[in-house]
Parts: C-alpha cells; structure tokens; sequence
C-alpha cells in the first residue's frame, strides 16, 4: 500500500501543468488591458475598436458634414434693449420680458419692433415679427444716400439727418443701428433732444427717414418716348 501511494504523489508531482491559451484582453472590468490593446477588439476587421482610441491616427468622419449649412436670414437684426418688466397681480407678481428692436435687410428696407412674453426667446421673436410688420422701403440716391437734409420728432425725441457725401456714417445711440441696417451711406445724424431713450431715437430716424419711403399702392411713372409727327404733304396743283 505504502509502495503505490507513493508512486502517484511522484506522478502528480512531475505531470506538466495545464496552459491556456492567452486571448487578447477586450473593454470588461476584470482587470487592467495589457499595452497596446486599449480599444482594440478581436472581432473587428481591422483589428481596431469602436471605443476611444479604436480610430487611432485615422479621422473617420473626415469628409463627412453633420449639419447643413445653416441659411443667412433675410433680414439683419440688432436689439436695441431688453426689459425685465413685473406685473402685480392679485396672486403675486407676473414676470415678463420687453425686447426693442431693429430689423433690415441693408438695402432700403428697414422697421422697428417691439416684443412682449414671458420668456426671451419668444419676445425676440414677436419683436422681430412685429418689426417686418413695420417695415419701409426707402427710395435713395445712386450713393445710397438721401437727397436732402430732414428733422423729426417722436415723443420726447427730436433727430436730424443731413446727407454728408464722402465721409461716411457718422451717427451714435440708435440711430446708428436704423441707419446702418437701412443700407443708408455718407450721412450726418445728430439727436437734438436732451431725452436719450434708445427705443424714442429709433422711431424718430424712422419718421425722418419716412420721407423718403416708397408709398404703398404708388405705381412708378415710366418714361415717355416722343413719337414722330407724320408731317402730311399737299398734293401738287395740276
């Protein structure tokens, strides 16, 4: 009995042990990835991975766009400012916001808008309705300059404008947002009033500039070609 136990501790002591086959090491949480297999699996094709470093020296969304080219909008637009107004009511007080603002597409067109909601977005976007609603379209010289000198008064605003050729625009406040988003050139502005309310000197370049806007329903005048007069010859007397 002695002789064959110790005959099987010797073969058990001197059999060859098991070795496995070593796999590659894919994104699991049993342990750290051996260097150089970060992101890399053994099923793709290329050897590569989808995770981050899968696409390493390689840009695959090269010549590819996510997004279309967002469109340029019709009209320009510059706000003038933007008004936390609070209403009192009988359950607490109502927040909302005020938006003024101006609106052109830089060649003759040009209006004014104002805007009321309770969220901001939704006041630019009935400010810039409302200013659409508003607009003029201005008729102007070759330069697109106005013709001649012109005052105005809105409320407590009063502006003049005076055409200026060569200098450019010189205007402040305002003024200066309508002028510009009119496409109006090589012009002088200078706000009389000692009121500065932004809202008040917009309106009044409106109402200066209304001079020179197209009325609605005016067919223009087409130029008139003189026609030969036939010139009638008296028959010769027998």
């Amino acid at each position: 009995m002695e002789d064959k136990t110790n005959t099987t501790a010797q073969v058990t002591a001197t059999a060859t042990p098991v070795v496995r086959p070593a796999f590659p090491k894919t994104f699991s949480s049993r342990g750290p990835r051996p260097f150089g297999t970060f992101g890399r699996s053994p099923t793709s094709r290329d050897g590569q991975g989808s995770g981050p470093g899968g696409f390493r020296g390689k840009n695959p969304r090269k010549g590819f766009t996510s997004r279309d080219p967002r469109a340029k909008p019709e009209f320009d637009q510059k706000i003038l400012n933007i008004r936390r107004v609070t209403r009192v009511t009988s359950g607490g007080k109502r927040l909302n916001f005020s938006v003024a603002m101006v609106a052109g597409n830089r060649k003759g067109s040009v209006g004014v808008g104002t805007g009321k909601a309770i969220d901001t977005s939704l006041a630019i976007e009935k400010a810039l309705r409302n200013a659409k609603k508003n607009m003029i379209k201005l008729n102007l010289v070759k330069n697109n300059s106005i013709p001649h000198i012109v005052m105005a008064k809105y409320c407590s605003g009063t502006i003049s404008i005076m055409p200026t050729p060569g200098k450019g625009v010189t205007a402040g406040s305002a003024v200066k947002y309508v002028i510009e988003l009119a496409g109006i050139n090589d012009v002088t502005a200078k706000i009389i009033s000692p009121s500065k309310n932004k809202l008040n000197m917009a309106r009044a370049t409106i109402e200066a500039l209304s001079a020179f806007a197209k009325k609605k329903g005016a067919v223009e005048a087409k130029p008139v070609v003189a026609m030969p007069v036939p010139v009638e010859v008296n028959p010769k007397s027998k």
